[in-house]
């Protein structure tokens, strides 16, 4: 449960997250953040603390290869995440298929969800949300996109909506961006 927004802003990437830890009807603010920077990434988690926190702290990102970054993604960053989480001892596997979990990912001026069965996305509109409330969110960052807004009040005007709407959405909220190129 949660909700984690992206967008790209002039080159780069900006991400955001709320702070909530649900099980069941139980919610925990939680001070260990969803999102976070490494080297020339963002990420931005939902699915599991545990496999966030081998993200951030576990997986070495290969250096991006921007000439085909959505080949690399798809292939070497991937490849990556899943040793990662096997190592970990995250990774699920059921009938010879591999699962993960959910979260954003942010480098080189592009934003990409990464969905649990391991497939990369891309969203045309330069934006996306995931988590419960992941359609709030979007639905307040489309109706932000033609306003003008700075990038940070923009993910924040998201995370409020999902948090107004959503159980499972909880401030505070922490904002991260790709280094400037």
């Amino acid at each position: 449960m949660t909700a984690i927004v992206g967008l790209v802003h002039e080159g780069t990437v900006f991400i955001g997250g709320d702070s909530a830890g649900v099980s069941g009807y139980g919610l925990t603010v939680r001070a260990d953040q969803k999102v976070f920077a490494t080297g020339p990434y963002v990420m931005g988690f939902t699915t599991s603390f545990r496999m966030g926190q081998l993200l951030r702290y576990a997986f070495e990102a290969p250096a991006p290869e921007t000439e085909q970054l959505e080949k690399f993604m798809t292939t070497a960053f991937v490849d990556g995440v899943r040793e990662t989480l096997k190592a970990g001892g995250w990774l699920k596997k059921d009938s010879e298929q591999e699962e993960g979990g959910t979260f954003l990912v942010g480098v080189a001026g592009r934003l990409f969800v990464v969905d649990d069965d391991f497939q990369v996305g891309e969203a045309a509109d330069e934006y996306a949300a995931v988590g419960c409330g992941d359609e709030l969110a979007l639905g307040a960052l489309y109706a932000t996109a033609k306003l003008g807004m700075d990038p940070g009040p923009r993910l924040t005007t998201a995370l409020l909506a999902a948090e107004r709407f959503s159980a499972g959405v909880r401030g505070p909220f922490t904002l991260v961006s790709t280094p400037r190129g």
